[in-house]
């Protein structure tokens, strides 16, 4: 007889250290330390968007007639304006860091959670799978939402055509899929896992978080994003690569900041 499949047969060996922590000290000293972090990174994030959704809502304008700027002018004069951006940039860069420093300072190499150059290759085929996986869907199920009245019109850029916005533009892309996959996948599954935590359960956890911080952009913004953390959250889990994740994400947001930039105005299907 065979031997029936279980969850653990997905999931890739976790490195050593991810045992769950058993000194009750300990215990709550890790839990704590996840939500501090989540308190000043993506869970305040997911607060603010949240927020931001309820004050949409109560709009006396239709919720598909109001537009959000993902990357918007931040001041007048130019040379400001840039700063600006690269510091929202820096900060989701020490978002990342962060995460990454606290994993270092409890013992696990960046080779534990997939961020070294053994497998470049791979990874790059892997980035380019998992962005085509979720980004055709995603803007399938975007168009839809803001079709059927859940969505909010989404502008993945509005700054001006200067010398520097496509370098900014590169930068977030960047610079979000840093932080969020070593924030939401790497740094957060991982200290479930030493609480005690199922692979699935963390697995769950972090793809609601990650679409709580989209409500902003709407239901479909909401139910697009945790498929997208429920996917990339597994294929870490089964992998143990994250640099695969961070390429995936990052082409997505390559793609649709770019590619707004390019189309906008010029093709009817594209609000």
């Amino acid at each position: 007889m065979t031997r029936s499949t279980t969850v653990r047969d997905w999931i890739a060996p976790p490195p050593p250290g991810t045992a769950p922590l058993t000194d009750p000290r300990t215990r709550r000293l890790v839990g704590l330390e996840v939500l501090v972090v989540l308190s000043v990174t993506l869970g305040l994030s997911a607060v603010r968007s949240g927020l931001s959704l309820l004050d949409a809502l109560l709009q006396p304008v239709p919720l598909n007639e109001q537009q959000v700027a993902l990357n918007a002018p931040a001041a007048e004069l130019g040379l400001i304006d840039l700063a600006l951006q690269l510091t929202r940039v820096l900060q989701l860069v020490g978002w990342g860091a962060l995460g990454a420093y606290l994993l270092l300072r409890a013992g696990f190499a960046m080779r534990d959670v997939g961020l070294d150059r053994r497998r470049p290759g791979r990874d790059a085929l892997g980035s380019a799978g998992l962005a085509a996986l979720i980004g055709i869907p995603g803007l399938g199920l975007y168009l839809f939402a803001r079709a059927i009245g859940v969505s909010v019109t989404i502008a993945p850029t509005t700054l001006d055509d200067t010398w520097w916005r496509v370098p900014v533009l590169l930068a977030s892309a960047a610079a979000n899929s840093w932080a969020e996959e070593v924030v939401m996948v790497a740094y957060l599954i991982t200290r479930l896992r030493q609480l005690g935590w199922s692979e699935n359960r963390s697995l769950l956890v972090q793809a609601l978080l990650r679409g709580s911080y989209h409500l902003y952009q709407g239901l479909g913004g909401f139910v697009g994003n945790i498929v997208m953390g429920l996917v990339f959250g597994r294929v870490w889990q089964r992998t143990n690569r994250l640099w695969m994740l961070v390429g995936g994400h990052a082409l997505i947001d390559i793609v649709a900041f770019l590619g707004y930039a390019a189309l906008s105005g010029h093709v009817s299907w594209l609000p």
